[in-house]
């Protein structure tokens, strides 16, 4: 640890040089074609990925049990008919914000993305932490230690996320107050 800096985020060399996204979520508000979604698209951005989830109208014209079809199509549709769009938004964002674009979009409780990165993240782990991916791995859970990683982070994620936005959003604070700070 260097004096006068503290462990993990923010900045480091991994955010030294990217754009602020404080404004990402206005900016594609802005930028959207009105049209294409049911209300305001949500967007989402780490480090390498800003990501833009929209509401597409359910198909009410079909019988309950085919609805899944339906979205299906809808959604097959809106990604033909926008790419190009979607395409021109995007590089504009990437040239804007530093970051790749990643759309997608949802119909009632189904959310499908599309084109969106999958990093590397590399871990050390000891060889409890490694037999516990091994377990669901010989399990048929996942795939690979990979594929079992990524399923608990997603797990916790979904049982942690009132505690995990509630740490967003003083980090989200200790940043701003980094940024008003004197310099040294």
């Amino acid at each position: 640890m260097h004096p006068g800096r503290g462990f993990g985020r923010p900045g480091g060399w991994q955010q030294a040089d990217l754009p602020s996204t404080d404004d990402a979520s206005a900016w594609f508000t802005g930028r959207l074609p009105a049209d294409w979604f049911t209300g305001p698209a949500s967007v989402s951005v780490d480090r390498e990925e800003i990501v833009v989830v929209g509401e597409l109208a359910p198909v009410a014209e079909v019988a309950p049990e085919a609805q899944a079809a339906a979205a299906a199509g809808r959604i097959s549709r809106f990604r033909e008919e926008t790419r190009g769009e979607r395409m021109h938004i995007a590089n504009e964002a990437e040239a804007r914000y530093g970051r790749k674009v990643a759309w997608g979009v949802r119909i009632g409780e189904d959310t499908q993305l599309f084109s969106n990165l999958s990093v590397p993240v590399m871990t050390r782990l000891r060889q409890p932490e490694r037999q516990v991916l091994d377990t669901l791995v010989d399990a048929g859970v996942a795939r690979s230690r990979s594929e079992a990683l990524a399923w608990a982070v997603n797990l916790v994620g979904q049982h942690t996320e009132e505690w995990l936005a509630g740490l967003r959003e003083a980090m989200a604070e200790v940043d701003k107050l980094r940024t008003e700070g004197p310099t040294l």
